[in-house]
């Protein structure tokens, strides 16, 4: 699967319906995992866009968790797997490769550009290769993945002045990257593996 812009063609009021319904203490809610009308997955997406999407009547629930949600006159459980009911197309141009947290990382493999090691998502950040106050924009030619002991390393320096250095210089992607779904392998819900099957590549961690 590849990189792609949010679709924007897929929208949903802002009204709040649905109240969890939480018998289980305070973990954290689940998320759903959005399929494209043709069964190839396109995003995870939060369990209220997945409700209502489903309201809507643009979704069909493959999968549900245990949990539920529930507003005045309906429960529901917490969907895991939806799918769109009518195909959208993704466009996959060079040009369309948003620079974004996660981009940036899944350009990188999630291995910190200075000590070469793999992170989950959640443990790493992103580094400015030229520091800010010499002049160093925001850019894909200028910010690298790093882990949070690198970063604290290197701080407003440049790695030559860290004695650091950058194991793969940034550049702009010549093509959409692979999008690794931000959940590890041991995580992911196994509903979702069955859909899993296209070139999406999970953490391995």
């Amino acid at each position: 699967m590849e990189i792609v812009p949010l679709d924007t063609s897929i929208g949903f009021g802002h009204n709040r319906l649905f109240g969890l319904a939480n018998r289980n203490g305070a973990k954290p809610m689940e998320h759903t995992l959005l399929l494209n009308a043709t069964y190839e997955p396109l995003k995870v997406v939060d369990w209220r866009r997945a409700i209502r999407l489903w309201c809507q009547g643009k979704v069909e629930v493959l999968s549900v968790y245990d949990r539920e949600v529930h507003s005045v006159s309906l429960t529901v459980k917490l969907p895991s797997v939806i799918r769109l009911l009518n195909y959208i197309t993704i466009k996959r141009h060079f040009n369309l490769v948003p620079f974004s947290r996660a981009n940036i990382y899944a350009r990188d493999d999630h291995l910190c550009q200075y000590c070469g090691r793999g992170f989950p998502p959640a443990e790493l950040t992103f580094d400015h290769v030229v520091p800010v106050r010499y002049g160093g924009r925001k850019d894909w030619e200028n910010i690298v993945t790093s882990c949070v002991s690198c970063n604290r390393r290197k701080g407003g320096r440049t790695p030559a002045e860290a004695g650091m250095r950058v194991i793969r210089p940034p550049r702009r992607p010549l093509r959409p990257a692979t999008v690794r779904i931000a959940v590890a392998l041991r995580d992911t819900p196994a509903s979702w593996r069955d859909y899993l099957y296209w070139n999406v590549e999970l953490d391995p961690a």
